[in-house]
């Protein structure tokens, strides 16, 4: 599994991108990879992926050299089971909010896995202000690779909508909220990962986050919009 692949890179200082499909594609997932992504993004939160689909596009997108890091619904341990035995290089756990909640997606990881759940990647989705305030503990967890803020989600969660009008910023007060988790995270000596665009993407790498999340929507759109522009000349 490329999750271990992923987990040394992170551990060795390196950034690590993660691009997201948005359809459930094993050949356009493999098609990112190949296209220089280190690891895309298989949502079974949103998305429409079955647990045939899950193992298809992980075996594909691990033939040329990316992992396959999928995000369940919910933390059921049950679910994440599944999509680990169905053969995911990781799990991205949404809403996780407290250290004992951490603890039980460890604790699925190394009963799914317990000969090689050290080749699987774990990520915990940081998605409330009150997982922000309860983060000093779990960052004590052991066995979470990568603490990822979901601004999102946390946007909602502060009474913002979920995404700003397309090429504006999220609002202050939600990026300044991010800004305090990475803040923390980073004290912690732990990997902090968040979703940006290519315009955000150095402003945060500046501050330390490793793990960036990544539409591939934006880059289609502007490129269509080009074409567009250029042939209504």
């Amino acid at each position: 599994m490329n999750g271990a692949k992923l987990r040394a890179r992170l551990q060795a200082g390196e950034p690590i991108t993660m691009f997201t499909p948005h359809h459930s594609s094993s050949g356009l997932a493999a098609r990112l990879v190949e296209l220089g992504a280190d690891s895309v993004f298989v949502d079974c939160e949103h998305g429409t992926w079955s647990f045939e689909d899950v193992r298809e596009t992980a075996q594909i997108v691990r033939s040329v050299g990316g992992a396959a890091i999928v995000r369940p619904h919910s933390h059921e341990r049950p679910v994440i089971i599944r999509y680990l035995n169905a053969g995911a290089d990781g799990v991205m756990v949404p809403m996780v909010d407290t250290a004992d909640q951490a603890k039980a997606i460890v604790d699925a990881v190394r009963y799914a896995m317990p000969s090689d759940y050290e080749r699987r990647l774990v990520v915990a989705m940081i998605e409330t202000v009150d997982a922000i305030d309860n983060l000093e503990d779990m960052l004590k967890v052991e066995g979470i690779d990568v603490f990822f803020i979901g601004p999102g989600d946390l946007s909602q969660n502060m009474g913002f909508p979920p995404a700003p009008p397309f090429g504006e910023p999220r609002p202050s007060e939600v990026r300044e909220k991010v800004g305090d988790a990475v803040r923390k995270i980073r004290a912690a000596g732990k990997v902090a990962g968040t979703l940006v665009t290519a315009d955000e993407l150095p402003g945060w790498l500046e501050q330390g986050v490793q793990f960036f999340y990544i539409h591939s929507d934006p880059f289609l759109r502007r490129g269509i919009a080009a074409i567009r522009q250029t042939l209504a000349r």
